[in-house]
């Protein structure tokens, strides 16, 4: 009985050492889950530092290239845009040290400054040559009548007691032919520097209209031109002189029955647009050389027989319209007519 209870006893310490045994066991198996949770925590935590500082490299890289490649690029492009549109005003570098942005920025100065300067030179060039044309176009419209009245003059006075008086009479007709000629030269080249606006006053164009007609419909007649107008209703009033209207109207319907020598249609249209009058005159003639176009409104340019016309009605009339603050242009096909436009800003 003795080794029994011995024996129980001994397997009861067994027991508590094993359950001991386990429980420290368990205690470790614990102790190391722990661990592992943190190492694994502390990872998450730094991979997830990592990948926010990675991320914030990445953002601060982004914003570094945009601003010193990106933005530069863009600033680059509203300049060149700026001077294609004719402003030539120096740029101001955006940085304070010198780089590839600051070598372009002074190389684009220095490229206005002498598109600019070419520019001034060109203008110049174009004075000096509208200077000539004009200069020769007067020597050339005064100096023909001028002629004309000198020999018949001289022919007068060589040979008086020889003509009949049928005859004196038409040498003199001449000379006040030639007379009336050279003056209306001058008057030309006055409109054409005229820059009264003191006299402007509320016009309609519809009536501006109508009575430029009336002062060529025998033209219409005799060259078997049929006027065609479209009129929109309601047009508001414009401010000008009728007169000065009346002859830009008037030369616009001369050069279109010049330019239908077979007959034609001449079309009149008026019509608001945006906060002006618009009148389109368009013919069917045989309209204008492209080389011609940029010409058009040049003082004595004319593609008509000298005898048919000084050349300046339509610089004259181009001229009128500027003082009345608005433009007069002209689109044209070869052997499709012309249309040339006026438009006139609203009183």
């Amino acid at each position: 009985d003795s080794n029994q209870e011995m024996l129980h006893d001994i397997e009861s310490e067994i027991r508590q050492y094993g359950a001991q045994i386990v429980a420290n066991a368990s205690d470790m198996i614990d102790q190391e889950r722990l661990r592992v949770h943190t190492w694994i925590g502390s990872s998450t935590i730094i991979a997830v530092m990592g990948l926010a500082l990675i991320l914030l490299i990445e953002v601060g890289l982004a914003t570094f290239i945009t601003r010193q490649i990106i933005q530069p690029f863009g600033r680059f492009e509203r300049y060149t845009q700026r001077i294609a549109a004719g402003d030539f005003s120096p740029i101001t570098p955006a940085r304070r040290y010198r780089d590839e942005f600051t070598n372009l920025a002074i190389a684009l100065n220095r490229m206005g400054k002498e598109l600019l300067e070419r520019e001034e030179q060109l203008l110049q060039s174009r004075k000096l040559a509208a200077v000539g044309t004009l200069t020769a176009g007067i020597a050339h419209e005064l100096n023909n009548p001028l002629n004309n009245i000198s020999v018949t003059t001289e022919a007068l006075i060589d040979d008086l007691d020889e003509f009949s008086n049928d005859e004196k009479l038409s040498m003199l007709n001449d000379i006040n032919t030639q007379t009336e000629r050279a003056s209306h030269t001058v008057a030309n080249l006055l409109d054409f520097t005229h820059r009264d606006t003191s006299s402007f006053n509320h016009l309609s164009i519809k009536e501006v209209l109508k009575s430029a007609f009336r002062l060529v419909e025998n033209e219409f007649a005799l060259n078997q031109i049929n006027l065609e107008t479209h009129f929109q209703d309601n047009i508001p009033k414009i401010m000008g002189r009728e007169l000065n209207l009346q002859q830009v109207f008037v030369n616009l319907f001369m050069n279109a029955i010049r330019a239908m020598s077979e007959g034609g249609t001449l079309t009149v249209r008026s019509r608001i647009e945006d906060n002006s009058v618009r009148v389109d005159v368009s013919d069917t003639g045989v309209g204008i050389a492209p080389a011609n176009l940029e010409k058009i409104f040049d003082p004595f340019f004319t593609t008509q027989d000298v005898s048919k016309g000084t050349g300046l009605g339509l610089s004259v009339s181009f001229g009128i319209i500027q003082r009345h603050h608005g433009t007069l242009s002209v689109v044209s096909e070869l052997g499709e007519g012309s249309t040339f436009s006026v438009v006139l800003p609203i009183a």
